[in-house]
């Protein structure tokens, strides 16, 4: 079987977004329709990640840069599967950058539209960045996949394993950070991982805004199984990744008050920091 590519997986398929004014609008507005698939949720509620690749893709339709650099996000209410609009404008254009806002919305039962989501983002061109890097930061240490807790053994039923989007992803936990799935947690409130697509596509600056939100929480390694949605979450992208899989190394340093935030770096296959995000989260049932 053929490995999927980029512009040709279910990712893409499933974040495609339709104009409904094609070539944009003279005051640098647009409306996208969409469609939010069942297989990127977590028992019924659409993963965060997910829905901010499909604005991101709204945005890089409407601004007159390609890439994402940062993306912030506000998740306002639960966004479910089915039908939603993209409504995204320009806010600022420069040279080489230019930033806008976007906002998803659904129809709820009763027949009123409902924001799900708000985005702010600033967008550039990730080939146009100098070569020049300078950096502490290093690779997450990871064993070899073949050593990980792969898919199979995060748990079955009602347990994280199960969750659909799961099932499209190639997911393999360092067992150092995988103890609730096999024993026990281990208690410092991390995740680390290899991220891949379970088709093969390749990463792109799109899957790095999905990759920092997939991982399983890390409230998991204290010892709490709880739902954690998120409430806003920020990436910055750093650089195109290079293909193969990635690495991903989350932390939390504080929960407290029923909120914790989360740190984490994304690496690329050619040992680069491609991605780095901040979310903070809460901690339900």
């Amino acid at each position: 079987m053929a490995l999927a590519s980029i512009g040709n997986s279910e990712f893409d398929r499933d974040t495609a977004i339709t104009p409904r004014a094609p070539g944009g609008t003279e005051d640098g507005t647009a409306e996208h329709d969409v469609h939010i698939h069942q297989g990127w949720t977590l028992f019924g509620a659409a993963n965060g990640g997910y829905l901010l690749a499909i604005a991101a893709r709204a945005l890089a339709d409407t601004l007159p840069h390609p890439d994402p650099f940062t993306v912030t996000a506000h998740y306002l209410s639960a966004t479910r599967p089915g039908p939603a609009v993209v409504r995204s404008s320009r806010a600022h254009t420069r040279r080489s950058l230019s930033t806008g806002q976007a906002s998803l919305f659904q129809m709820a039962d009763d027949g009123t539209e409902v924001e799900r989501l708000r985005v702010l983002a600033t967008y550039g061109d990730l080939d146009a960045l100098p070569d020049d890097v300078r950096t502490t930061a290093k690779p997450p240490e990871l064993p070899p996949r073949e050593h990980c807790v792969s898919r199979d053994g995060l748990g079955d039923g009602e347990g994280f394993g199960a969750a659909e989007i799961v099932a499209r992803l190639d997911l393999a936990l360092d067992p150092a950070t995988a103890g609730w799935a096999i024993g026990g947690p281990t208690g410092p409130g991390e995740m680390r991982g290899w991220f891949d697509f379970a088709g093969g596509r390749d990463p792109d600056p799109l899957s790095l805004l999905l990759a920092a939100d997939a991982l399983p929480p890390t409230p998991f390694d204290l010892g709490v199984i709880a739902w954690v949605p998120t409430v806003e979450l920020t990436v910055h992208v750093r650089r195109r990744p290079a293909p193969g899989p990635l690495r991903i190394a989350v932390v939390t340093r504080n929960l407290a008050g029923g909120f914790l935030e989360e740190d984490a770096e994304i690496w690329d296959s050619a040992d680069r920091l491609v991605a780095q995000s901040r979310q903070l989260a809460r901690m339900l049932g």
